[in-house]
């Protein structure tokens, strides 16, 4: 329900959006010759928002020359990037939309108005602000989600309180409201008000799979709406299910059925114990069902079985495929031969070291420019520190939660493996300073009680292994290259032992680490026990 801006010609009412979008009301653009809702008039006639582009200014806020508006508060040009933008006024110190000041000093609204007296009140809750139809965007957002939520008795079902007043005490309630704009939003909210589709997983699985579905589902599972649950196993376990009944053969649909359910889910299974699968490791799984449908693939192109593939036709294959496609294709093979549904070898590689150059001189320069320049987020610089002095992947750095971090008396510590790593300064004080200030781009549902140390975008989740590596090289940072230096120096440093349970790896990987950087501790323990009888 909306102030009606006209009526219709059978006197009923028109919101101002349905005036200016009726068809009735489209005019010709003087300049694009099409039917369009007019932005402005000219002396020679209307024309569309399309062909009237902003002035190009520079913008008071951030000094870059762009397309600008005037801003009615301050009169100066703004850019869009600084319209939109978010941040903690420099006056008052909330966190509010910055309508005025500059990069550095930011201002809201309140603090940038030149008189109390500028805004209006809002007629119903009595806040100052801009007001849209006569009321402010909270007061929208409320009637708005009573419109969606609420039954045919106007209640809302109790299952759905939470996300009611999650999204109505929102801190930005224009990005929720544009959220409920969308037409897919609305129609999968109004059937579960409705009670014509159950609150279940089930029942938005039957739904179709994309992105609106996946980021309310997070807002559900965030408002305690659903239970949680391991999002991408489950998604994995769906499409190894299509992969394997897409097999026309039923021969090849059981071999790639054992190898793909009772090999490749069941070891993800009991790698991550309890705890849900990261977006890398079901990447990992996949690409390994993948290689084992291309081969099938291959082997039934030339009317061969796997039974019956000579280890020629396997050499031929070896020799055509890429390196990315071998490592993959011969866990297949491997595990093929060990259940004896083929008789083809296909050696494993061993890992010889690395093969990047180790910089070590670079990642110290690098370490201190994130330790020193303050101009960097304190999560990128974290992230990045983290890389560069204790070889972490992103992915690894993308799940710890606050519960990693254990101050203590005068010290910090991170639990990367089974024993926590003391932190030195100042990179203590970034931690801590990132666990004080952390805050996720996520708006619709998100309550602010994110475990993360890095939340992410959706709420109640972390940031992608994907978007942290692609925010670590904005900065200069390669994760891979970054890491292996790190690796191959503490290496060098630390026996393979302590590397495994301090850093959070592999004792094997650790060892490995440790031959390759020529790093001798074989005659650790025996100093150990040495000094202990001493």
């Amino acid at each position: 329900m909306r102030e009606p801006a006209a009526r219709d010609g059978q006197g009923r009412p028109l919101c101002p959006y349905c005036l200016v979008s009726d068809p009735v009301n489209l005019e010709e653009c003087i300049r694009c010759q099409r039917r369009r809702q007019v932005s402005t008039r000219t002396s020679q006639g209307p024309v569309c928002a399309t062909c009237n582009p902003r002035d190009i200014q520079t913008c008071s806020s951030c000094g870059r020359t762009a397309p600008c508006t005037v801003s009615k508060i301050t009169g100066q040009p703004r850019c869009g990037a600084c319209a939109r933008s978010w941040a903690q006024c420099s006056k008052c110190g909330q966190l509010a939309p910055a309508r005025a000041g500059t990069r550095d000093a930011p201002l809201c609204g309140d603090c940038a108005v030149p008189s109390p007296d500028f805004f209006k009140s809002c007629p119903a809750c009595g806040s100052t602000g801009r007001l849209i139809a006569g009321a402010c965007r909270r007061c929208h957002l409320r009637q708005r989600l009573g419109e969606l939520l609420a039954d045919a008795t106007g209640n809302v079902r109790p299952e759905l309180q939470a996300l009611h007043q999650t999204l109505a005490a929102a801190s930005r309630p224009a990005t929720v409201l544009t959220w409920l704009s969308s037409s897919t939003s609305q129609a999968m909210l109004t059937e579960l008000a409705a009670g014509l589709r159950p609150l279940t997983h089930a029942a938005l699985d039957d739904l179709p799979a994309g992105k609106p579905l996946t980021h309310l589902r997070s807002v559900l599972v965030a408002t305690g709406a659903l239970p949680a649950r391991d999002e991408h196993f489950i998604q994995l376990e769906r499409w190894t299910t299509q992969t394997v009944a897409g097999r026309a053969d039923p021969q090849e649909k059981e071999i790639l059925h054992r190898y793909a359910a009772w090999h490749v889910l069941r070891r993800l299974r009991h790698r991550t114990r309890g705890t849900h699968a990261t977006h890398n490791q079901a990447g990992v799984a996949r690409r390994n069902i993948t290689a084992a449908v291309t081969f099938l693939n291959w082997l039934t192109a030339r009317d061969l079985t796997l039974a019956a593939c000579p280890q020629g036709g396997l050499d031929q294959w070896m020799a055509d495929a890429s390196t990315s496609q071998r490592g993959p294709t011969g866990h297949f093979i491997r595990w093929a031969k060990n259940q004896k549904l083929t008789n083809l070898d296909f050696p494993a590689a061993r890992w010889a070291g690395p093969t990047r150059v180790i910089d070590t001189e670079g990642r110290w320069a690098q370490a201190r420019q994130l330790l020193r320049d303050d101009t960097l987020k304190p999560e990128d610089r974290v992230a990045g520190l983290l890389v560069l002095l204790y070889a972490q992947q992103p992915a690894t750095i993308s799940r710890l939660t606050v519960g990693h971090v254990q101050p203590s008396g005068h010290e910090v510590t991170l639990r990367l493996g089974r024993e926590p790593v003391v932190l030195p300064e100042p990179l203590a004080g970034l931690v801590l300073h990132l666990v004080a200030t952390r805050k996720g781009h996520a708006t619709t549902g998100d309550q602010g009680t994110s475990p993360w140390l890095l939340p992410g975008g959706r709420p109640g989740q972390p940031i992608s292994a994907y978007q942290l590596n692609q925010r670590l090289h904005r900065i200069g940072i390669r994760p891979g290259p970054a890491r292996s230096t790190a690796l191959f120096q503490l290496a060098t440093e630390l026996p393979a032992a302590i590397l495994a349970r301090m850093l959070g790896i592999h004792i094997d990987v650790a060892v490995a680490w440790q031959r390759a950087s020529a790093g001798d501790w074989m005659t650790y323990a025996a100093d150990v026990s040495r000094r202990q009888e001493d």
